[in-house]
């Protein structure tokens, strides 16, 4: 009786071992991050953004200036009916395995000056490092506007 209790025993644990999943590495990790940021932000809008960002990280703004993150925790929340969404298309992790980049295509949906929502495409990236404390923060973002993708040109 007691052969088979251990063998059931190390059969259990084995299974559990071989089905347990891996936390994400390197540029799945990075992906990972990413997804849980735009996610975050699709949901919460402006504050989920700021809460991504390292203590000394900072945004480069299209088009001028740079913000750093006390500059954004001043700025007033998004207006009703903005939106800001984004895929990543790549990822890279540093061989030190504590910063990383990320970058892919965005759309920034807000009101134009007569109040209609207008959609602004673009391209960002993303420089992520681990912190002290372990968590993933982004260090630096910047977005770069262009055309809607969609139409060709």
């Amino acid at each position: 009786m007691n052969r088979i209790t251990v063998a059931l025993l190390l059969l259990f644990a084995a299974t559990s071992f071989a089905t347990k999943q891996k936390s994400p590495t390197g540029s799945d990790l990075l992906f990972q991050l990413e997804a849980n940021f735009a996610a975050d932000v699709a949901q919460h809008g402006h504050d989920a953004f700021i809460t991504h960002f390292a203590e000394d990280g900072v945004e480069l703004v299209d088009g001028g200036g740079i913000n750093t993150k006390d500059a954004m925790r001043k700025q007033p929340p998004w207006p009703e009916g903005t939106s800001l969404t984004w895929t990543p298309v790549h990822a890279e992790m540093a061989a030190s395995g504590d910063l990383g980049y990320t970058y892919g295509n965005y759309v920034y949906t807000a009101k134009n000056k007569d109040g209609k929502l207008v959609a602004n495409y673009g391209k960002y990236t993303s420089i992520w490092k681990k912190q002290k404390d372990g968590q993933w923060k982004v260090v630096v973002d910047i977005g770069n506007s262009g055309p809607d993708p969609k139409s060709g040109k």
